[in-house]
């Protein structure tokens, strides 16, 4: 389907060599415990690595095997996902299953969830698409600079001119030749004054474009796809006006990087980025449905679970694998791997309809977390919170340390929190944490030289949270 060169298609390949082990040990530098939902994650993206070193033949037949996670919130469920993705350099989004509505119900319909995979896609091949034309990017930017500040001279009873580039089959007399040299002079000696920075502040008139596009193009949606279709019509009301370009008068320093995006997409293929875009989509494409428990169970009519078995119902050739129109090109959905998330404290899995349970083969059980992990959280993790607060604080040249005792009160207070109100999971600690650093936060570039080295002890996280955690009541509402 797509015309790719295999340089590219080896790249990709490269970016996602990761043996299952490799990917699990990644994932514990960010997620603490939970050890079968990152293995059960970890074969499912090792399979699609081995799937694409697959004849073509048999490749077409293996499907990926969806995951659906159960566990409570704030265990990891979604983060696991979402690395996994950063991992392998794939489009990611995570949906969550309640803002979707049957077709024929106001709201957005499954297939938006295909759509704003592409976009995603779009946006990361654009960005190493655009890696590869910066530089050349950049020399044109500068040579339209330098054609402003110094205009090209024209040659007399021609149309030529001696700038750069400039072609005339009639010859040059010595005059003429010394001319033009002494303007690539010139031009080679602005060059180096403009790449020096001493120009930056010089204001020049340059032409601001505005998108170009062709006749736009309008999607048709199916019953209640509003929010798509109103998007759409924003975008071609857009195309349709202001198509012609502005001038404006601003610093070189400015005016470069206007000129350097113009020449950026300029360069860029957008037809060969689309391809590939919707080829990633397809091959390489994660949907993380959460909160799918709470579209679980059977409709008793009425009130706003009208739709809940229409959205599984809706949901089921997407997963099992539909083709969907796109303004881009169509979407195949086959080969996309679909993780689903959800408490389940109401409902069970077994409550989804059976055919889209079919189609969720691998289920794994997050654990709860315990005192202990709470800890290794705070101090285990490549960007615990610990390390986010002391990296913040230090901008205002406050040394904060976080000692042993601190960090294991801070993680009591957390899990006893949770226990005796609504179990949030990790998210508890942001709150904590965030409480017990407030006055800190707040004194932070006042504090005086002697004041600016603080210790986080048992004793100073007590202080600040002792009324709040006694408060029962207060603790559901602050905590």
């Amino acid at each position: 389907m797509n015309e790719l060169t295999k340089p590219e298609h080896k790249q990709i390949e490269e970016e996602i060599e990761l043996t299952p082990r490799e990917i699990v040990n990644e994932l514990d530098l960010h997620i603490i415990g939970q050890k079968n939902a990152k293995r059960a994650v970890a074969i499912a993206l090792r399979n699609r690595t081995r799937r694409r070193k697959l004849d073509q033949s048999l490749r077409d037949e293996i499907y990926p095997k969806n995951i659906i996670m159960i566990g409570p919130t704030g265990v990891g469920k979604t983060e696991i996902a979402r690395r996994l993705a950063k991992l392998c350099q794939a489009p990611f989004i995570k949906v969550e299953a309640t803002k979707y509505t049957e077709v024929g119900y106001v709201g957005r319909d499954v297939e938006s969830m295909v759509r704003d995979l592409l976009n995603v896609s779009i946006s990361l091949v654009k960005q190493e698409f655009r890696i590869k034309v910066e530089l050349e990017a950049e020399k044109k930017a500068e040579d339209v600079i330098l054609e402003i500040l110094i205009p090209e001279v024209s040659r007399p009873d021609t149309s030529s001119s001696f700038g750069f580039g400039a072609s005339s089959d009639v010859p040059l007399s010595p005059e003429e030749e010394e001319r033009k040299k002494s303007y690539e002079t010139t031009k080679e000696l602005m060059r180096k004054k403009l790449n020096s920075g001493k120009l930056d502040e010089k204001e020049i008139e340059i032409d601001q474009a505005q998108p170009q596009a062709g006749l736009p193009m309008m999607q048709v949606f199916g019953a209640g796809n509003l929010e798509d279709m109103d998007n759409q019509i924003q975008s071609m009301l857009g195309e349709l006006t202001n198509k012609k370009p502005k001038k404006r008068k601003l610093p070189i320093s400015e005016a470069r990087e206007i000129l350097k995006e113009q020449e950026v997409e300029k360069l860029l293929d957008q037809d060969k980025i689309h391809r590939e875009a919707i080829r990633r989509a397809e091959e390489m494409g994660i949907i993380f449905i959460d909160e799918i428990d709470k579209v679980a169970g059977k409709d008793k009519g009425g009130g706003v679970d009208v739709s809940r078995e229409g959205v599984q119902r809706d949901l089921l050739p997407i997963v099992e694998g539909a083709t969907i129109t796109t303004r881009y090109g169509s979407v195949k959905t086959d080969h996309m791997l679909f993780i689903a998330a959800g408490a389940f404290h109401i409902s069970k899995p077994s409550d989804l309809i059976p055919e889209l349970q079919g189609r969720f083969p691998i289920r794994v059980e997050l654990e709860k977390l315990k005192l202990d992990d709470f800890v290794k959280i705070l101090t285990a993790t490549k960007s615990s919170l610990t390390k986010q607060y002391q990296a913040l604080l230090a901008v205002d040249g406050v040394e904060l340390n976080f000692l042993e005792d601190g960090i294991t009160e801070i993680a009591r207070i957390a899990f006893e929190v949770n226990e005796k109100n609504e179990n949030i999971g990790a998210r508890r600690l942001n709150t904590i944490v965030e409480r017990v650093l407030e006055d800190i936060s707040f004194d932070a570039p006042d504090l005086e030289p002697e004041q600016k080295k603080i210790n986080v002890t048992s004793e100073f996280v007590q202080s600040k949270l002792k009324d709040i955690v006694e408060d029962r009541d207060l603790t559901r509402y602050i905590l």
